[in-house]
């Protein structure tokens, strides 16, 4: 697919193993909050809310923490709503950013963003100053035990509506758009293929390559808006060196 890259693949599977139980389970919860908000607490009936609650389960996030979230969401439980938002910059370098936060208070995370973005050479943009680059696009990375045949996989998710598939020694990455994400998940589904992630992402239009010293940066400055506890996603345009990549995917 044009804009997916092998690190990108890499820091999906990295991510499924790498983060901290506490702060996904933070993240996960605002996610599920949102979906009840915006589509009710039923998951039969909520999409949005389902693929919450799934993600936060495959994170052992206890039930009740669900069920809180879900409460909060319908507003049977008191607390701060959290609000999506998203913030736009440049890394070192002139690399593009956008960063998908979930916050209760944008009065904290605006600054956190920027000091951020400032401390580690990069600077915050205005809204639309990076969007423009980037297609939303529904990403489903799907390991290679967990799948049949790369033709039977391709025939399937196409009739479904999926726009690419690719494959490597790990395993698939399908692309949609955004609207044909749930009907190619629920054709997967179909077939009891099990997915390691399936969500919406911002794909650049062309990918950036970068000098190791300078992705380092760009690396370093990633990582920690990631470590915010109300960020959810950072996505990029760069395209690490080669070195660099085998170092990180370790």
């Amino acid at each position: 697919m044009a804009g997916h890259s092998k690190w990108a693949n890499i820091k999906h599977r990295k991510a499924a193993v790498d983060k901290k139980r506490g702060k996904i389970w933070s993240k996960k919860a605002h996610a599920i909050i949102v979906a009840a908000r915006l589509g009710g607490g039923d998951p039969a009936t909520n999409n949005r809310l389902a693929d919450a609650v799934a993600d936060a389960r495959a994170e052992n996030m206890p039930a009740n923490n669900i069920d809180r979230a879900i409460k909060r969401g319908t507003g049977e439980l008191a607390g701060a709503d959290p609000e999506e938002l998203f913030y736009e910059g440049y890394a070192p370098g002139g690399v593009a950013i956008i960063v998908e936060a979930l916050t209760d208070n944008r009065k904290r995370t605006a600054p956190d963003i920027k000091h951020a973005f400032e401390k580690h050479g990069g600077n915050l943009g205005q809204s639309g100053s990076v969007m423009h680059s980037f297609d939303r696009k529904g990403i489903i990375v799907i390991e290679k035990d967990n799948a049949p045949g790369e033709n039977e996989l391709l025939e399937l998710v196409a009739e479904a509506g999926a726009e690419d598939l690719q494959g490597d020694e790990d395993g698939f990455t399908v692309t949609t758009g955004a609207i044909e994400l749930e009907p190619v998940k629920k054709a997967l589904q179909g077939k009891e293929i099990p997915w390691l992630s399936a969500e919406l992402e911002f794909i650049p239009h062309q990918r950036m390559e970068v000098d190791e010293d300078t992705a380092r940066k760009v690396q370093k400055l990633i990582s920690v808006l990631e470590d915010n506890n109300d960020v959810q996603n950072v996505y990029t345009n760069h395209e690490p060196p080669e070195s660099l990549v085998a170092e990180l995917s370790e």
